[in-house]
C-alpha cells in the first residue's frame, strides 16, 4: 500500500458511508467512519517516506494500528493537532467524538445518532477532522 492507495480507500470509504446512512445501517457506518480516518492518517505518514528510502522499524512497527492517538503521533501532525484545537473549541469536539471510535465498534451496535455524529464530525468543512488531515496528506 501506498500514499496513493489510502488516499484512494479514505475516498471510497466515505461514499460507502454515505450509502450506509442513507439505507438506515448504523454500525457499519459508524465503524467505516472511523476507519475514513485511520486510512487518511495513514496517507499522511506514507507522504513521510521518501522514495527508495527504508523506513525505521519503530515507525513501521508503529504504523500498523488502528490506534487514531498513535497514528496522529507517527504522522507527526501532534502539534499541529493540539495547536487547532486550542484555536477552534469546535474542532476539539469533533475529535472528541472521533477519539469514541476504535477498532472494537465493528462488533458495537450503534444509534443514528452515534453514526451521523461520527460521520458529521469528520466531514464537516470548517471544523471536520478530515477536512484538516487532507492538508497534510
Amino acid at each position: 500500500m501506498n500514499r496513493t492507495d489510502f488516499k484512494r480507500l479514505t475516498k471510497t470509504r466515505l461514499q460507502e458511508v454515505k450509502a450506509l446512512l442513507n439505507n438506515h445501517c448504523w454500525d457499519g457506518a459508524y465503524y467505516l467512519s472511523g476507519y475514513i480516518i485511520e486510512c487518511a492518517l495513514k496517507a499522511c505518514i506514507a507522504k513521510q517516506t521518501r522514495r527508495h528510502d527504508f523506513p525505521d522499524r519503530k515507525t513501521v512497527n508503529d504504523s500498523y494500528t488502528h490506534d487514531l492517538t498513535k497514528l496522529i503521533v507517527v504522522s507527526g501532525m501532534k502539534t499541529n493537532l493540539e495547536h487547532k484545537m486550542k484555536l477552534e473549541p469546535a474542532f476539539e469536539l469533533n475529535w472528541q467524538v472521533l477519539l469514541g471510535w476504535n477498532e472494537n465498534s465493528r462488533y458495537e451496535p450503534k444509534l443514528e445518532s452515534e453514526a451521523r455524529g461520527l460521520f458529521n464530525a469528520i466531514v464537516g468543512r470548517k471544523h471536520g477532522v478530515l477536512t484538516w488531515i487532507k492538508r497534510y496528506w
